[in-house]
């Protein structure tokens, strides 16, 4: 039997999760972060405080709500706005997991005497023969969410557990269900956590502290004014709806260039990438390369990408060139590039600074 503290965030999975550690002998301690609050009250989808205290009751575990609102706030909302307003298409959650949850379910788990914490992810941890942790892929494709978890370190993984990895969403709304958990029907999130309407411009304008960009010039590749634009916040590299052009072919969202107020729009062939560059990075399952070492892998772009084969090949200091097979589309400034083994289990990731063609 060991102590075991529980990521609550009031949904299915974290649920089961707990009932899962309960049901093999462990002591639970299940534990909300309170991450942010809207100014009409309303709580992130990570941190529904009345279903997850409802959960712990109904397993009969102790509970605790730790708020978080100040490091979330530094750390995740101000730097999504700010990203935004330089143009570029942020992860929040990925950050939220490196730099907020595991810390404070750590810091929590140490406190109380707790061995180690446990989430809901769908993705399975696995040391490898080399010693170090990294994360597999879910038996559950499309619910996987190896790419979200790419930034923890080996200390963080190596005390976390992830009973979800082998199972199906189905098999985990059966088994909240057999146990009379309040939440089994409930429904999954679909958006950023703290942007409870879905509407990220509208977030931005509510709560940037600085100005926030005007309107400005729809553009070609040519530098050819095509329109006007509301303002970069309001698009994403990749983007077709909400553009309000008629140019006589489906036109998409290229770039986005802060500096001159300016949205590039181009046909949609135009928008594949061959090769990018990524920085800040982590490095999971594998060593820092050495400089100019090419590691073969596959490579995600976005959370929704199956993954192109590619060379990653450092070429500085925190710094790699990502060449692909075949050309990727609409990579984009600030998502993340996340590389797997042919086995599905993340070798490191980093942030997108550049796309080269």
């Amino acid at each position: 039997m060991s102590k075991i503290v529980v990521g609550m965030s009031g949904g299915v999975d974290s649920a089961a999760c707990a009932y899962l550690l309960k049901l093999a002998g462990h002591e639970v301690i299940g534990v909300t972060l309170r991450t942010w609050i809207s100014a009409d009250g309303k709580e992130s989808r990570c941190c529904e405080i009345d279903d997850a205290r409802r959960v712990a009751w109904q397993i009969g575990m102790s509970y605790h709500v730790v708020n978080c609102i100040a490091e979330f706030k530094e750390k995740i909302t101000d730097p999504f706005i700010e990203d935004y307003l330089q143009g570029i298409t942020p992860n929040p959650c990925v950050l939220c997991n490196q730099f907020v949850k595991w810390e404070k379910l750590l810091e929590v788990a140490n406190l109380m005497g707790a061995d180690g914490i446990a989430t809901g992810h769908y993705a399975t941890i696995r040391k490898l023969p080399s010693g170090r942790y990294t994360v597999q892929k879910a038996l559950h494709a499309a619910k996987d969410q190896t790419y979200m978890l790419y930034r923890l370190s080996q200390e963080q993984l190596a005390r976390t557990m992830m009973p979800l990895g082998k199972l199906r969403k189905e098999e985990v709304r059966a088994i909240a269900a057999s146990a009379n958990l309040s939440v089994a029907t409930k429904s999954d999130s679909q958006e950023i956590c703290f942007v409870t309407d879905g509407d990220y411009a509208d977030y931005i304008e509510n709560y940037a502290t600085g100005p926030i960009p005007d309107a400005g010039d729809f553009v070609d590749e040519e530098g050819r004014i095509l329109g006007k634009h509301r303002g970069i916040i309001h698009y994403t590299v990749g983007q077709r709806k909400g553009l309000g052009l008629a140019l006589g072919y489906p036109a998409y969202v290229k770039d986005i260039r802060s500096a001159t107020n300016q949205v590039v729009i181009a046909p949609r062939e135009k928008v594949y990438h061959r090769e990018i560059i990524c920085h800040r990075l982590n490095f999971m399952g594998i060593d820092t390369p050495w400089m100019g070492e090419e590691i073969p892998c596959f490579v995600k772009v976005r959370y929704h990408h199956e993954g192109t084969k590619a060379r990653v090949t450092y070429v500085a200091e925190d710094v790699v060139k990502i060449t692909f097979a075949e050309p990727v589309w609409a990579a984009s400034p600030g998502q993340s590039a996340v590389f797997y083994d042919e086995a599905g289990c993340v070798l490191g990731g980093g942030i997108i600074r550049d796309v080269i063609s």
